[in-house]
This record gives C-alpha cells, structure tokens and sequence, in this order.
C-alpha cells in the first residue's frame, strides 16, 4: 500500500490523474464490463449509504414520502412535453426487442426478429413522464394535495465521455415529485427542498455551496426555473451538486393531471421535481482529498475511528485487546463507527497507509508501552498531526476531535473558494481570470445569445445567479449593455 501511495499521482501535477487514480486505489469503484458504467465497490457504496440515509431523513422530515416507479417508460410518454423529449432525446437507450434466439449460423444469440415490441420503451433518463402518468390516477381533488414522492432509483443516460462519479452513462440517485395546489407552493417546495440540499452539503458533506438560479439556457428540460447549488473543487472548477426544479403546470398540462380546487373548479396542478446523485462522490473526493488520499468528512466517514495495536507477541496483544475492548464498546454506544484491527496479517506501517488513503478520520495507535505510560497516539486525517493523549476519557476526546475535524474541512474549503472567487468588470480581465479558474462574480447582460458566446469563447458558463446577489448597477463584460446583478461564471465539469 505505501508503494501504491507513492504512485498517486500529485494533483499540482495532474488533477485529474490524481482523482482517477484516488477512486480506484481508495477502493471506491471501477469501470465495469459495460462502457461508461461503474462498479461500487463496499467501500464506496458504503459512503453512498451515509449520504442516502442523512438525506432520506431530511426528506422524510420535509413530509415527503418514498415510492418506487418503473425502470422502463413508453416512448410515446416523452413525445408529451416538447422541452422535456429534446433535452433528453440524444441520451435515451431505447429497448426494441423482448426476447434472443440462437443465431442460425451458430454464432451465438441474436435478437429474435419476431420478438419486436409493439412501442419501444426508454430506460428512464429521469422519471417525469411516467410518474405524472401515474399521478393523473391519484389526484382528484384539493384533499389529494400536495403529494410529496421521492424515489431512489438508478437512471441511464447515454453519455460518450464518462468519469467514475461525476459523469457515469448509469448513476444512482434520488428523484423527489410534488405536486400542488397552487404556485406559491410548488414554489415554496422547490425552494425549500434547495435549501435542504445546501444544509445536508454544509453539514455533512463539509461542502461549501453557493444556491442560485440557473439561467434559461441551463434550466432543466421542461421547467419553468431550476434552482441549484454550485460547489468549487480545488481545482478551482464549479461542481452543480444538486437540483430543485419548479416544472409550473407543463406536466400536469402534458398528462391532464387535473384537480377539483376548494372553489369546486377543475384546474391543473402545480408541480416540481429535484434530484442528487453519486455524483456527490466525485464532489466529496475532490473537495477535500490530498496527495495522500481520501479526506472525509466524520459524519460520512464509513470508519469514523481506527484503532491499531503494535504488539511483539500474543501476551502483548491480549493487554492491549483488554483495554482496547471498553473503548470500542464505549465509542460505538456513543454512536461513533469504529475499527479495531488487531489482525496479525498485516504490519502496522501497511495498515497506517492503507487508513491514510481511505480517509478514516481518526487513527489511534496503542502498545504496551503506552498502557503503561496510560497513553494513547492520535492521529488526524486532516491535519496529518499526531499527538499523544491519555488513554483516560479517550472516548469524549476522540467524539471532540471528530467534530474539530468536520469544522476544520469545510471552513478549509470556504476559505480556498473565498480566495479563488473574483470580480471582474472588464472583458480584458474576465478572459484573464478565467484561465487561474474559480468563480467569476460579473455583469451579464441578460440574453441567452451573450451567454453562449462567452461560452463558445472561454469555454466558462453561468453556473447561478446567486439567490442572495445584491442588486448593483454595471455593464455585461462583453456587450456593454446594462445589467443589475452580477452572476457567477466558471469552467465546470
């Protein structure tokens, strides 16, 4: 494991090396037999659970309910909504045949040419359609409202260009659906649901976010606005990290799902669709991880303490098993993940790099000779530091230093994306900074034609207008025109 370290390549080098090499060698996920799918691995899938099961309580708290809804959609369902079917046209996998025969010619399996179906069907790029479907069933009235749904599911979007995590043909996900009574609410529910994004990214994930709008020419296939949180990775490229769509009636409209109000009239309801993925993986890794390796955040951290004993023989062993065993018991009753890895088939230089590169927290070390001393050897991922503390009230030490160590990494990366985030009024200055990366705070003019010439340009696109940007009066940095906010621009991935 140390020589492998050695081989991870240092992000000044190649950053983007650096985080293909840090997925696999962490034991997070491989490619997989299909191309531009992945495999996650325990270890992996493991962080994904923690981040399922924070969110899935947040949402739970926000009075939204789980469902599950088919894998497979009728292709006729994404021809309803004209924006919906365009944005998602060019990703869609399309299933034709149900059923494979042997090849005459015995060259294995063909697809049987009388098995075609009668209307092929989508693998769900997302799941809009077929749930506002199934919605017209179970809305009839104001008294059905709102309907708050959320499903964990897995999407496929057929992508040329993958990258484990951040960009994958097949990813997992969580779809949340609402459907309301009037606007003000969907609303409300759009913004609300952002915000739980933005709370779960800072509090647990230790990710700095900036909330916003996004602009017309980014917005969601089918919605009416699309609210979003931006993240800066330390390369200084922005990460969208999760999305909140308020859809207005266009797929109620598309699917007739109408409603009798308190007034005893019939109208459309309101709607709103928001979504995270295992793209947050990719958010995690790059936020916080060295040249080292992982660096997570306690509240995530599958092993959020390890303990390595150094032993010369089993008598040793048994000591410190014996003081080692109350710790655990102790630590894990106060809710805190923990290993003890007295396993005798590696060395304990072998098991500190292996910790080192999985990103576990916090690592204690004990020997006899500490027992002795009624001491204890404590080493920080984040920091790298080691100290020595006493074995006596370790456990409320260990349970302090964890949430020492959750405060330090966010404020760690809000101070890395304060001093890579930069005004600029001038076109001159905007194609200058762009090239040092971060985030661009500049006048735009407003129009989708100045946005996309920046981008053909530049290559840097308006990642949000900033919920809470300030009204200021200025000049778009490539026309010249008025404009009264600054936007945020940046290379992304």
């Amino acid at each position: 494991m140390a020589k492998e370290l050695k081989n991870l390549t240092k992000r000044a080098d190649n950053y983007s090396q650096w985080y293909n090499e840090l997925v696999v060698k962490a034991d997070l996920a491989e490619q997989s037999a299909v191309r531009g799918c992945m495999v996650i691995k325990p270890y992996g899938y493991a962080i994904w659970e923690k981040m399922q099961h924070e969110l899935d309580s947040m949402f739970k708290q926000s009075g939204v309910q789980n469902a599950y809804f088919p894998l497979l959609i009728p292709k006729s369902f994404l021809s309803k909504e004209a924006d919906h079917v365009e944005g998602f046209a060019k990703e869609c996998a399309v299933v034709t045949h149900y059923r494979l025969m042997n090849d005459p010619n015995g060259k294995g399996v063909v697809v049987d040419p009388s098995a075609r179906l009668e209307e092929e069907l989508i693998i769900r790029p997302t799941s809009e359609t077929i749930i506002w479907n199934t919605y017209r069933n179970w809305i009839n009235s104001y008294r059905d409202l709102p309907l708050l749904v959320n499903q964990w599911a897995n999407v496929f979007r057929w992508e040329m260009r993958t990258r484990l995590f951040l960009r994958t043909a097949e990813f997992l996900w969580q779809e949340g659906h609402t459907a309301h009574a009037t606007k003000d609410e969907a609303q409300d529910k759009a913004i609300e649901m952002l915000n739980v994004y933005g709370d779960f990214a800072e509090k647990f994930m230790a990710l700095p976010v900036v909330k916003g709008v996004k602009t017309a020419n980014e917005r969601f296939a089918g919605a009416l606005e699309t609210y979003t949180i931006e993240a800066m990775m330390q390369d200084g490229k922005a990460l969208q990290s999760g999305t909140s769509h308020f859809l207005g009636q266009n797929f109620a409209k598309a699917f007739d799902v109408k409603f009798i109000n308190k007034e005893n009239q019939l109208e459309h309801v309101w709607a709103t669709s928001w979504g995270v993925s295992t793209r947050l993986m990719g958010a995690l890794i790059m936020t916080h991880s060295d040249d080292n390796g992982l660096v997570l955040p306690p509240k995530l951290a599958p092993i959020q303490v390890v303990i390595v004993p150094i032993y010369k023989n089993d008598e040793q062993l048994e000591q410190v098993n014996a003081v080692v065993d109350p710790i655990v018991a102790k630590l894990r009753g106060m809710g805190i993940s923990v290993k003890y890895d007295n396993a005798d088939n590696k060395r304990p230089g072998f098991k500190f790099a292996d910790y080192e590169l999985k990103g576990v927290p916090v690592r204690l070390v004990l020997g006899a000779r500490d027992i002795e001393a009624g001491t204890v050897e404590v080493m920080r991922r984040d920091t790298l530091e080691k100290h020595v503390a006493q074995l006596e009230g370790i456990e409320e030490y260990v349970k302090n230093l964890l949430d020492e160590i959750q405060a330090n990494i966010f404020t760690k990366a809000l101070n890395h994306r304060e001093s890579m985030t930069h005004k600029v009024d001038t076109w001159e200055e905007f194609k200058e900074q762009i090239e040092k990366g971060g985030f661009i705070l500049a006048h735009w003019d407003g129009t989708t034609e100045t946005e996309e010439k920046i981008k053909e340009e530049t290559k840097a696109t308006i990642r949000c207008i900033p919920m809470d940007a300030e009204e200021e009066e200025g000049k778009c940095i490539y026309t010249g025109k008025p404009s009264k906010r600054r936007v945020i621009f940046a290379r992304n991935y």
